[in-house]
């Protein structure tokens, strides 16, 4: 389970999909069962989160690694990078972007 606290020292990645409404729920069973099979099972893998928009048009995931690098073998295995062809297929886009933690409110 992920964890936001201002002192982590980790790599944080949200990413984003844009999808139709009639393909929300296709890509998240497709983003769930990486998740399930492949994603939590890395070496690094601190946890995630996967969030959808009222309108069903976003996706955004939230991951927490342990270093950039875990991050990047995972996008390298062959098993993720075949899931990421088929979730890219049925996305208008979707775009991972590397954060570091700058503050945690209550």
């Amino acid at each position: 389970m992920p964890t936001i606290n201002a002192d982590f020292q980790g790599q944080t990645v949200i990413t984003t999909f844009e999808v139709t409404p009639g393909s929300a729920h296709d890509v998240l069973d497709l983003l769930t069962d990486a998740w399930s099979q492949v994603i939590s099972r890395q070496p690094g893998c601190l946890g995630g989160a996967i969030h959808l928009n009222d309108a069903q048009t976003r996706i955004a995931t939230y991951s927490q690694w342990r270093d950039r690098r875990d991050y990047q073998a995972m996008l390298r295995d062959p098993e993720m990078r075949r899931r990421n062809r088929d979730i890219h297929a049925m996305c208008k886009s979707f775009e991972p972007v590397m954060y570091e933690v700058q503050g945690v409110y209550p």
